[in-house]
């Protein structure tokens, strides 16, 4: 009669394999990082070590730091990776772990989806001023590292709280048609006082085009007309680079 090796309840719980599969699970691996992050906390973790976690739900029976490190190669950081489109998350895989799955992909980018929605959450109903450098952390956050140009109203009311947060256009990689009447449109509809835009540049350059400056003198035009005043132009680079057209003096 064949000998059978039981499969512990630990191995059936954990996701790890059982002894004779990849060396990297059955050593302990997934276990001993899991006990590094329970015990000292992410600042203990690498990114990619971080970005294997996430991946051991749904890759359970095989090893992940490939790819989790290529993934990062790829993407420039953790933050890219889980919030990089699902269509360019498909295409990578290193030996046995693939991205080529639902659960793979949903499992990375739910972790982006969520990270956002946590800033968004810090500033939305608060006072802007109060909240400035949560505010630029989120829009970085948000779109950084959109491949596309994006167009941001952020909406605030007579007490300058943010209650509308929206993206009223997406572009191309270096230009976005703005329309200064749908964004005074849209102000009267909620009934704002202020309003404040965000776009980014998908070069990772914040510097202001002409076209963004005669854009923007557009806008304020338009808005004053109904009195709705722009607090500022914020443009989006990458690194934590932004600038700031009231900071700049362009407004």
């Amino acid at each position: 009669m064949p000998q059978v090796t039981p499969v512990t309840p630990a191995a059936a719980f954990t996701g790890d394999t059982a002894p004779g599969d990849d060396a990297d699970h059955h050593s302990g691996h997934r276990e001993r990082l899991r006990g590094r992050f329970l015990n000292r906390g992410a600042d203990a973790l690498e990114d990619y070590e971080l970005l294997e976690m996430v991946l051991f739900t749904a890759i359970p029976r095989c090893d992940v730091k490939p790819l989790a490190k290529t993934l990062i190669q790829a993407f420039g950081d953790l933050w890219g990776v889980v919030n990089a489109p699902a269509e360019r998350l498909r295409g990578f895989k290193v030996d046995r772990a693939s991205m080529n799955s639902d659960v793979a992909v949903a499992t990375v980018r739910i972790v982006g989806a969520a990270a956002l929605r946590a800033m968004q959450q810090r500033v939305i109903n608060r006072p802007v001023l109060a909240s400035w450098q949560a505010l630029l952390d989120y829009c970085a956050a948000a779109m950084a590292h959109e491949p596309t140009e994006q167009f941001r109203l952020l909406f605030l009311d007579r007490k300058n709280i943010l209650i509308a947060d929206e993206v009223q256009q997406r572009g191309t990689v270096d230009h976005t048609p703005v329309y200064p009447r749908e964004v005074v449109k849209r102000g009267l509809e909620l009934s704002a006082s202020a309003v404040i835009l965000v776009h980014n540049h998908p070069s990772g350059d914040p510097t202001p085009s002409r076209a963004d400056i005669e854009m923007t003198k557009e806008i304020v035009r338009a808005a004053q007309a109904v009195g709705l005043a722009v607090h500022d132009h914020l443009i989006i680079g990458k690194g934590g680079k932004h600038t700031s057209f009231k900071a700049q003096r362009l407004l």
